[in-house]
């Protein structure tokens, strides 16, 4: 999946809503503390991280595999 930003970054739970992948802060920020969120292949629990065109998110959701690229 490939998301457009228009600014310099995004935080990380931010990218989250706006990516469709969690309804609100709270579920973004669940998600992002069970550890199953990593940035650029490094496990990421801080919500506020900052995601830049380029970066790539990865989320393990079960068995299934999610990459967000940020354009």
């Amino acid at each position: 999946m490939k998301v457009q930003i228009e600014t310099e970054f995004i935080k990380l739970d931010q990218l989250l809503k706006f990516a469709g992948i969690c309804g609100s802060g709270s579920d973004a920020k669940e998600l992002i503390w069970e550890g199953v969120v990593s940035v650029n292949e490094e496990p990421c629990t801080m919500r506020g991280k900052k995601i830049y065109p380029g970066d790539k998110v990865f989320l393990e959701l079960g068995d299934e595999y999610l990459e967000i690229t940020v354009e």
